[in-house]
């Protein structure tokens, strides 16, 4: 017997197990209306079933269940609370109707189930995955601002306890099959795809009695112990001193978790509901999920890659350069499986970096004891100074200083080698491949592929294109950044780039509270709490300040239109006047030691006046508005192409804080035409810098975001 309801094909065998295989219309099963309404039959039909054996949960799509409809949840306003509160209520009544069952319910997990997809399959009995690395689970609502509101906090907490449920729902940590097993969240790994549903009624016909959840057996409670309260203070703590209290949903989540100590199981998940819906109410989840799923999908489907151009995979690369940004994008490249010939003219720069490869390259194996894989790795690295050596190579990365007249010095002398197969991408961070190339041959074959350091662990590349950019050269750097694993954005090849030029605007408006008088740690406490990843002059002294020197006073015909006199300023007199060129050239605004950093003692007496104050709130605004503002003048003058590639590189190449959901996205979450105001307020302060750009007063005209 079977039938069909929205998606879910319904199939009872002579055993009396009833397999349900999710078919959702469109690529993924999500938790829309369909959904809730498929679920409110499932659960009818299964109390309604005579001689049920057992139950179980399967997928037809590639992934077992993609979790909720973010187009439907970002859209929910004000005074929507209560409907939404029914509405998600009502679902989880269905969910629960199905987990009280007297019979064995088995989810057979054959892709990802990641959010409300690994909460579907916490109402079953019995989890059996497919042991693939297709199959990813974890709860990554918290980085859309929401937290898992299906019964996730509740039923992780109850099976697995919250030392080892926390890292799960505050970080969004995702995990395989087989680590879910060692988490208590997976029962049981099959090796085929194939073989998940007979595994799972092999498991119903051997435990015909394994209907009843431990919660819901007479007498069953949870209670804290003495750890559990310590870990909830502790995780507390640690929360704020990470955020700083700009996200709400770690805050929401913690507060759940406390609460689901305190009630019964379906109070707790009543209080879970609630706390889904406040949050999705906040701007900042609104924010997040614009940013962390949209515009990042949208960036990361290559829709800025030029169409048309065939996709490669690169056998050989050359890097020329062997100071830390080339040898870091020598190592990416052979840790993806690409031979590399690492070229620099100095010898010794090729014997350092080949030692400094060796030792680095050789670290993951040597916990691993893979002498074969190390060795096959290191293979793929060749160090020369020879630049013949680079004439088998597929494309050339260029990594020397971000020194005009070197990077022209490397374009003309690969010139003869580069043509439409074989382009020179510029890691330039700040010049533009349209003044490089002025004059060359090649400058159709050169384009900027700006990797961030630490190359390792930054996820984006910026590729920037001139006017006279070959479309295969950008296609090129797109490709090469995916074979790397990197998530590449394509700006306009014009003078400070993008996430350089807006970047710097944070460097420079501390340099500016600071020669103020305002005092450096209070600096310093507004750019975390304004949710930045350290404050300004810590990441000053994080780039250098010979490097900031170089960067903010190019030749003039490279320098950016922002307005950085004060970074320029304060930078040139810590080198000419203190030698304190910052953490690599042995301390800047600060001092280092094994103890860590602590600013150096005279920069209070340099700088601070007595009787300078700033309101925190003030501060903090011109910290993020000035960045914002830059943002959308790269927008306005056709530097940033798109307002995702705006966001995704704000977030992940300038270190926008999160909650902002990138700087553009900023705007749109704050009201353009508020936005607007506060623009006009600090310009009359503080000077033009804030002068609130055109492309925000045409959206807050029309009242709408900017798209």
């Amino acid at each position: 017997m079977s039938e069909t309801f929205n998606g879910f094909h319904y199939e009872k065998g002579d055993d009396g197990i009833v397999l349900v295989t999710m078919d959702m219309a469109g690529p993924v099963n999500a938790m829309n209306a369909d959904f809730r309404a498929a679920m409110a039959w499932l659960a009818d039909r299964l109390e309604a079933e005579e001689d049920l054996a057992g139950v179980i949960l399967a997928s037809a799509k590639e992934t077992f269940f993609a979790g909720g409809d973010l187009k439907e949840l970002i859209a929910a306003e004000r005074g929507q609370e209560g409907e939404l509160f029914a509405t998600f209520e009502a679902l989880k009544q269905c969910m629960r109707r199905i987990e009280r069952l007297p019979v064995p319910v088995v989810a057979a997990i054959n892709g990802a189930a990641l959010g409300g997809g690994l909460e579907l399959a916490l109402i079953a009995n019995h989890r059996i995955a497919w042991d693939h690395p297709k199959v990813v689970l974890g709860f990554p609502e918290v980085t859309l601002g929401l937290l898992p509101g299906a019964g996730g906090i509740v039923r992780t907490l109850h099976k697995i306890g919250l030392e080892r449920a926390l890292p799960l729902l505050l970080e969004g940590r995702r995990f395989t099959a087989r680590e879910g097993v060692e988490l208590g969240l997976v029962d049981e790994l099959v090796e085929s795809r194939e073989a998940l549903v007979s595994a799972a009624r092999e498991w119903i016909r051997r435990h015909p009695g394994a209907g009843v959840k431990p919660w819901d057996l007479k007498g069953y409670r949870l209670l804290p112990s003495p750890a559990t309260v310590t870990l909830l203070h502790q995780a507390n703590a640690r929360y704020f001193a990470r955020h700083h209290d700009t996200l709400p949903a770690p805050a929401r989540i913690l507060s759940v978790a406390h609460d689901v100590y305190c009630v019964d199981f379906d109070t707790a998940l009543r209080i879970e509901t609630r706390g889904l819906v406040e949050l999705l109410m906040t701007t900042e989840a609104k924010n997040l999920i614009t940013a962390n799923f949209f515009h990042y999908n949208r960036v990361r489907s290559g829709a800025s890659r030029p169409a048309g151009v065939e996709r490669r995979r690169f056998a050989r690369v050359g890097v020329v350069g062997a100071g830390t940004m080339g040898r870091a994008i020598a190592a990416l490249c052979a840790r993806a499986g690409v031979e590399v010939v690492l070229h620099d003219r100095r010898a010794e720069a090729c014997t350092e970096a080949r030692a400094h490869l060796e030792a680095l390259l050789a670290k993951g194996f040597a916990r691993a004891g893979d002498e074969e894989a190390r060795r096959r790795l290191l293979a793929r690295l060749s160090s020369t100074a020879e630049g013949a050596d680079l004439a088998a190579c597929d494309l050339f990365v260029e990594a020397v200083d971000e020194d005009l007249e070197a990077k022209r010095a490397v374009l003309a002398e690969l010139e003869p080698l580069l043509g439409p197969e074989r382009p020179l991408l510029s890691n330039s961070s700040s010049l533009p491949v349209s003044l490089i190339g002025q004059g060359s041959r090649a400058a159709s074959w050169l384009v900027g592929a700006h990797f961030f350091y630490p190359a390792e662990k930054m996820a984006l590349v910026e590729v920037s294109a001139a006017e006279e950019t070959d479309s295969r050269a950008v296609a090129a750097a797109f490709d090469l950044a995916r074979q790397l694993d990197k998530l590449p954005i394509l700006i306009s090849a014009r003078p400070g780039l993008f996430t350089t030029r807006v970047f710097c605007t944070y460097l420079d408006e501390g340099c500016r509270l600071l020669l103020e008088g305002i005092e450096p740690a209070f600096i310093e406490n507004v750019g975390r709490l304004v949710g930045m990843p350290r404050g300004p002059l810590a990441i000053h002294d994080e780039v250098g300040q010979r490097l900031i020197r170089r960067i903010v006073q190019p030749p003039a015909e490279a320098r950016s239109p922002a307005d950085l006199a004060a970074v320029a300023q304060v930078a040139a007199r810590w080198v000419s006047e203190f030698g304190r060129g910052g953490r690599g050239h042995g301390g800047g605004f600060y001092d280092y030691d094994e103890a860590g950093a602590r600013l150096w003692p005279r920069l209070r007496e340099l700088y601070r006046r007595p009787g300078a104050a700033i309101a925190p709130e003030e501060a903090k605004d011109r910290l993020l508005f000035r960045q914002v503002v830059e943002t959308l003048r790269c927008l306005e003058e056709g530097v940033l192409r798109s307002v995702p590639e705006g966001n995704v590189g704000s977030l992940l190449g300038i270190g926008a804080p999160a909650w902002t959901g990138g700087f553009i996205q900023f705007v749109n979450g704050y009201g353009p035409a508020r936005f607007a105001t506060r623009c006009a307020e600090l310009a009359d302060r503080y000077g033009p810098r804030f002068a609130v750009p055109s492309i925000a007063l045409a959206a807050a005209e029309a009242g709408r975001g900017i798209q």
